[in-house]
């Protein structure tokens, strides 16, 4: 879906959507196990144009793949970590470098660069405290260029993974 820009800003989307596109996208975010037969009954489309659409979807990135929402807990994942990043010279190298490493990291779930006090924001998933001690001082501390390391423990996961709200294209949708 292509950006409308200037040289300094991204704006809103230009839609290419329409409003069985919206539904597709809500109904496959709610359950993503649907076949194309439930799919299309659900947005009012015969299955054939219902699968060349998804597949539009599929082809334009809208839609980049479909996973299955594993239980943390149950397969012994009981804690969460969001970890808290600064780092000293912020170079684009250093901080390239750095993400990198992060991110291939398989206890790192998320991690996003951001703005405030810390530069890098990262989820992490581990089976204990003492779990998280050794990533902790094995991985994260040895990261050269972090200067500061903080960490934030989640007591209890209110919402995870929700869909993604596309209130926002409803608008775009209805005035073209």
């Amino acid at each position: 879906m292509p950006l409308e820009t200037d040289e300094n800003h991204i704006f809103m989307p230009k839609s290419s959507l329409d409003k069985i596109d919206l539904e597709i996208l809500k109904s496959l975010q709610e359950d993503g196990r649907l076949t194309n037969v439930e799919l299309a009954g659900k947005v009012a489309l015969s299955p054939s144009p219902c699968l060349r659409r998804v597949k539009n979807l599929e082809d334009s990135g809208v839609i980049n793949g479909y996973q299955a929402s594993v239980n943390r807990k149950t397969v012994g994942l009981g804690m969460t970590v969001f970890v808290e990043m600064r780092v000293g010279k912020q170079s684009r190298a250093q901080i390239m470098s750095i993400i990198d490493r992060v991110t291939s990291q398989p206890e790192v779930v998320s991690c996003h660069l951001v703005s405030g006090q810390s530069d890098i924001l990262a989820e992490i998933v581990v089976p204990t405290l003492e779990a998280y001690d050794v990533f902790l001082s094995d991985f994260l501390m040895t990261l050269d260029g972090v200067e500061d390391v903080r960490s934030n423990f989640a007591i209890r996961t209110l919402k995870a993974n929700g869909p993604l709200p596309l209130q926002h294209l409803e608008a775009i949708v209805e005035s073209d």
